[in-house]
């Protein structure tokens, strides 16, 4: 609640939908009188537990549960986005199912905003899948892209992928292999700029840095 109450300070112009408890959202709500002013509860009875697994989450919390109804309000146009703070694996599987994925794109991916000492990039995936093939990679470069573009404001933004050294012949084969499609496809949005390596995320040499989740997870703990 406190998040939210942050939230419409920075955008007065935002409204709330909260779902989950009303018993156990009310008091939190009344603590913050202007969000209560702006939001609107919808009350649910079940909760994905963060325990679950995500077919669990899927078979027992599809179309009943706080997390379910707060992805199907972004379906059915009632809100913009849907935030969550319970289980990603479950919210991942819930919004593929819901909203269904781009076409031609078969897995979804977490993304992340990185502070740069240029501001800020643009980091997928961070943990939604562990590997990727190439054509998962050239796929998360296009849609990291896509978010550059209406979240950063560029019209053309730089895309790299996280490999072992900047030259063509490092890296495992996956990631050799997206680099070829990326730089002779030619995409438009976008402009490929290569490989990049580790200390390029602090950098900010790129608008977008494309890696698989497991990679990710080991440069956020380092």
């Amino acid at each position: 609640m406190n998040a939210a109450s942050i939230a419409l300070v920075r955008r007065p112009d935002v409204d709330f939908i909260l779902f989950g408890d009303e018993m156990a959202i009310a008091p939190l709500l009344a603590a913050h009188p202007a969000l209560a002013c702006k939001s609107r509860v919808v009350h649910c009875e079940l909760a994905v537990k963060m325990t679950d697994k995500p077919s669990q989450a899927l078979r027992f919390g599809r179309r009943a549960s706080s997390m379910w109804l707060a992805i199907e309000a972004v379906k059915k146009g009632e809100a913009d986005c849907a935030v969550s703070a319970g289980n990603t694996g479950a919210l991942m599987a819930m919004a593929k199912i819901c909203l269904r994925t781009m076409a031609q794109i078969e897995r979804p991916a977490i993304a992340a905003m990185w502070p740069t000492l240029r501001g800020e990039s643009i980091v997928l995936d961070v943990g939604a899948t562990i590997g990727a093939d190439s054509e998962h990679l050239v796929d998360l470069a296009i849609m990291g892209a896509a978010m550059a573009r209406i979240v950063l404001d560029i019209d053309s933004p730089t895309v790299g992928l996280l490999n072992v050294g900047v030259e063509e012949i490092k890296g495992i084969e996956e990631v050799k292999a997206a680099g070829r499609v990326l730089r002779e496809t030619a995409l438009p949005h976008m402009r490929y700029h290569g490989f990049v390596e580790g200390d390029d995320l602090g950098k900010g040499t790129v608008d977008v840095i494309v890696t698989e989740g497991f990679a990710a997870h080991r440069a956020q703990d380092r």
